[in-house]
Formats: structure tokens, C-alpha cells, sequence
């Protein structure tokens, strides 16, 4: 029975893949949900699905249960790729003697393009955290450094003190599958992270009985959740009265964006954001529509 070869895949990705615990978590969450749709599909224990029910038809129609269920198409993208790294474990592994769902393609996926904001939207942001409090050094300097460098929310909690470097204004940063990169600070993050460890910090860690390694600290005193970090992101914009929802993730985007825009080369936005591939960041090479309107007059000969 397949479902049993669940926790050995798992921890092949920890071990081998260096995943982190947020990705060990989706894959097997996305791994359950299709064997317990085969088990509803087909009437048979989830325990008891055998690989004659892990083919191509089946993996359709799971799918097709995704989209009905109103999932978007970048999320069941990312499901199946759970269903394929599986399967290419289990023929690895010797289970399956051959690929039963190569032939799957991935759904199409929306062209969106990433939310960002503008220059007085991400200074009013950051700047709406009141900074005579501890909490408000502390969220002041979690927005400065995520619009400083980039970071992934997951980079963010999980940066200790020791990986910040405050003569050369840079932070060591842990990204996906565990790969290290340096990425440079920035005065005013410098000055902001300053002020939260020599003030906010070691209030809130009188909190806590243990001294805690963490850089961002909750109100208990120990590492801050992404959880915390989004509900903190939410507070300050609806302080500030911005009319649109937003992310950590958008603050990544307002980053390689504004880097773009002054005349950055995709290469080294790729190399700050941690990507692999030079595609995921190309992305990011739209214009805003200030710079559309600049470059039109500047350059139209009826402007």
C-alpha cells in the first residue's frame, strides 16, 4: 500500500533535500488530501489505495476535483508537484516499477503579475509603527528589514542575532532547502534593528526565563510566528488606511521591483531574492506605471 511510504518520503526531504519544516508540512498535507479523495472516489480505506489506483485517469480526476473546489490553478499546480516528487520517490525506492503520471501536465498557469507598492505607500508603511514602544521598535524594524532585502517571511522569523553583520550592513540569510545568501542591510534597517535590540528586544525578552537566539521576539519572549508577522503587517495597514490587501510576500515584490526600476540587473535581484532559476524572477520586470509615464514622455515624439 502506498500511503505507507508517506513518513519515509518525508523524511527523505528532510534529510536529503535539506526541506524546511513549512514544506514537509504542504507536501504532506497535499499527499493526504489525494489519498483521501481516492478513498472517497473509489471506496476503499485510505491505508488500502494500491498504485493500480495511481495513474494517470485517477491524478485527472483529482485535479479536476481542485478546480471545482474553486483551488487556484498556482495551487493545484503545487499539489501535483507534491503527487510527482512522491512518485518519483516510490520509483526510486523501488516500489513503483515505473512512473505512472509522467504524462500529467501541469495546469496552465495566470499570468498575474505580484502586487507591489509604491514609494510613498512603503514609506508611510513603514514608517506607521510607533516607536516608543517596545512592540513598535520591534515592528518598525521586522518592515524595514522584509523592504531592505527581500526576505521570505519563513527568512525572517527564522533569522537569529548572530546573523547580522552591523559593520558591513549585511544579514546572513537562511533560504529555501536550507541554502545560505548574504544579502546587504541598508542604513535605515541598520538603524531601525539597532534601536528594536538595544531597546524593544531586551524588554521582551524579560519575558522569557531562557535567553532566546531569535532576532524577532513575540510578546512571551521567544521567536516570533509568520502568523504573528502577517497579523503585524495587517495592523499597520489598516492604521494607514491602504486600500489594498497585502503580504510579507508583497513587500518581497515592492523590493526586486523598486531594484528593477532604479536600474538593477535582473541578475543580481535574482541573486538578493535566492532564486534558482533566473525565470522566477523575470517576473518582476514589469513597470510601474510612473515609470511608463516617464518613459512615454520622454521618448514619444507627439508627448
Amino acid at each position: 500500500m502506498l500511503i505507507q511510504h508517506v513518513e519515509g518520503f518525508l523524511t527523505h526531504l528532510r534529510v536529503e533535500k535539506s526541506a524546511s519544516v513549512l514544506t514537509i508540512t504542504s507536501y504532506k498535507t497535499d499527499l493526504i488530501q489525494f489519498f483521501s479523495f481516492i478513498s472517497r472516489q473509489y471506496k476503499v480505506p485510505a491505508e488500502e489505495v494500491s498504485q493500480e489506483l495511481l495513474n494517470h485517469k485517477t491524478v485527472r480526476e483529482y485535479l479536476a476535483f481542485l478546480q471545482e473546489n474553486g483551488l487556484s490553478r498556482a495551487t493545484t499546480a503545487r499539489k501535483l508537484a507534491s503527487l510527482r516528487s512522491f512518485v518519483k520517490y516510490l520509483c526510486r525506492e523501488g516500489v513503483l516499477a515505473g512512473n505512472p503520471i509522467a504524462a500529467v501536465a501541469t495546469p496552465k498557469q495566470d499570468k498575474r503579475l505580484p502586487k507591489f507598492l509604491y514609494p510613498r505607500e512603503i514609506e508611510l508603511l513603514i514608517n506607521a509603527p510607533d516607536i516608543s514602544t517596545p512592540n513598535g521598535t520591534r515592528d518598525k524594524a521586522i518592515l524595514e528589514t522584509l523592504y531592505a532585502a527581500g526576505l521570505r517571511v519563513s527568512e525572517l522569523v527564522g533569522m537569529d542575532i548572530k546573523d547580522i553583520d552591523f559593520g558591513e550592513q549585511i544579514i546572513k540569510v537562511r533560504g529555501k532547502g536550507n541554502k545560505e545568501r548574504i544579502v546587504p542591510l541598508g542604513s535605515k534597517a541598520r538603524e531601525a534593528l539597532i534601536n528594536y535590540i538595544e531597546i524593544g528586544r531586551k524588554k521582551l525578552l524579560q519575558k522569557n526565563e531562557n535567553s532566546c537566539p531569535a532576532l524577532f521576539l513575540n510578546k512571551y519572549g521567544d521567536r516570533i510566528s509568520q502568523r504573528s508577522i502577517r497579523n503585524i503587517l495587517n495592523k499597520y495597514v489598516e492604521d494607514i488606511a491602504l486600500n489594498q490587501k497585502i503580504s510579507p510576500h508583497t513587500l518581497r515584490h515592492t523590493f526586486a521591483t523598486h531594484l528593477l526600476n532604479g536600474g538593477a540587473d535582473l541578475r543580481t535581484v535574482q541573486e538578493l531574492l535566492g532564486h534558482v532559476k533566473l525565470s522566477t524572477t523575470q517576473i518582476y520586470t514589469h513597470l510601474t506605471r510612473d515609470n511608463i509615464k516617464t518613459i512615454h514622455n520622454e521618448t514619444h515624439p507627439r508627448r
